[in-house]
């Protein structure tokens, strides 16, 4: 990713606080597993060591540590892909095989700046880059990424423009690549009108007898229904092209430079498909503008902080500006909007339904989630004038 001086980045980082991926010892059975699979890869070196890596909710994974001839150490990710969640794991192993050869491809031709270290996927016995681990399931090996780390929580501009800046690089470096290359994994991801439709047809069930007590948050989002397929409308009028997204955009997605505190690549590409920049940029408003707990029960803590989705601006801009176009740029706002509004939808949905989707801790977690993602949806909806000013403000200033 470029180096091109912001205000964002001349801050100091001093506040910054790195998430440390819990390391887990394993027992000797499982380590002899790891070696077991490692060994399928095209890994040089002799298998040392192997601990289990317990960040992430869905694959499992483990770092396993092989020694060259020369003595040198080096570190890998072996990880299994959850099958319950992902049902088709080879469409997934294309995609994201397609993905970061194309990338590689790019960083090597262009001469792109991600600080000279991207995901690499190695090849299994037989060419494929992937196995079947001994006692099944669809493993793979990445390289693991040395001298980084990750951020759970955005705390500050730096962060959020440097997290908006991994993503819009990422964007860019596969904006020449076809989304026809890739498979829908999840189909239908982001189409905030069938996930309305599906909450209208749950409340009319209603099986838990539960309407009458959301009826205000049901009567919200029913005033909101016409924004739900705008997206989608200027995606079929042909003004905002389908293109190949990452769908995960959270801050922990980010390896940043531990000595420069500076983007280098993202990870998780599970979900990398088909589909709009904006739903990316949308969730990294989501997730980036409020200091709330997404389960934060007092309501008068969820903002839409100015200066994050200003930072979240720039660093987009900064690297995705050349491709996108002037109708992405005049939605970045509403993108926010949107997608707060979907995952909102799809919290009181499960709520309606009884909590059968979302996993809960407490009564009406899924209520309490949903009215915090209204809540934004409110403050951003009181700025939103304003948040699309700056957008062509930040647009006009790169031309």
């Amino acid at each position: 990713m470029g180096k091109k001086p912001n205000k964002f980045i001349a801050q100091a980082s001093t506040t910054m606080v790195p998430t440390v991926s819990p390391i887990k010892s394993v027992s000797a059975e499982v380590l002899e597993a790891i070696s077991a699979i490692g060994n399928q890869f095209a890994i040089q070196g002799e298998f040392v060591e192997g601990h289990e890596i317990e960040s992430g909710h869905i694959n499992t994974t483990y770092m396993a540590t092989y020694e060259a001839a020369d003595g040198s150490h080096q570190r890998y990710i072996l990880q299994r892909i959850n099958q319950n969640v992902f049902k088709k794991p080879l469409a997934v192993m294309r995609n994201v095989e397609c993905v970061t050869r194309h990338i590689n491809w790019k960083v090597l031709r262009v001469k792109k700046d991600l600080g000279g270290q991207t995901l690499n996927l190695y090849p299994g016995r037989g060419g494929r880059f992937w196995v079947e681990g001994p006692n099944g399931g669809i493993w793979r090996c990445y390289n693991y990424i040395e001298g980084c780390q990750t951020y759970d929580v955005v705390e500050n501009t730096r962060q959020a423009y440097q997290a908006a800046r991994a993503f819009g690089s990422f964007q860019d470096l596969v904006s020449d690549l076809s989304p026809d290359d890739l498979e829908e994994t999840i189909p239908d991801f982001h189409n905030t009108p069938k996930r309305y439709q599906r909450l209208m047809e749950v409340a009319a069930a209603d099986s838990k007898g539960r309407l009458e007590s959301v009826r205000a948050e049901f009567d919200f989002i029913q005033a909101r229904a016409g924004i739900t397929s705008v997206l989608l409308d200027l995606q079929a009028e042909g003004k905002i092209p389908v293109r190949v997204t990452h769908n995960d955009t959270k801050i922990n997605n980010v390896m940043i430079d531990a000595e420069t505190d500076e983007a280098v690549c993202v990870i998780d590409l599970d979900t990398v498909m088909p589909g709009l920049s904006l739903y990316d940029f949308g969730d990294l408003v989501r997730t980036a503008t409020s200091p709330a707990e997404e389960d934060e029960t007092d309501l008068s803590k969820v903002q839409m902080r100015m200066p994050m989705y200003e930072a979240l601006v720039e660093g987009y801009l900064d690297s995705a500006g050349d491709f996108i176009n002037d109708t992405e740029v005049d939605h970045l706002a509403f993108s926010g909007k949107l997608i707060t509004l979907e995952i909102g939808i799809r919290f009181l949905t499960d709520h309606l339904e009884g909590d059968v989707y979302f996993k809960i801790h407490r009564e009406n977690h899924n209520l309490d989630r949903c009215r915090t993602q209204l809540a934004l949806v409110q403050r951003i909806e009181e700025q939103e004038e304003a948040m699309v000013k700056f957008a062509r403000k930040v647009r006009r200033g790169r031309k």
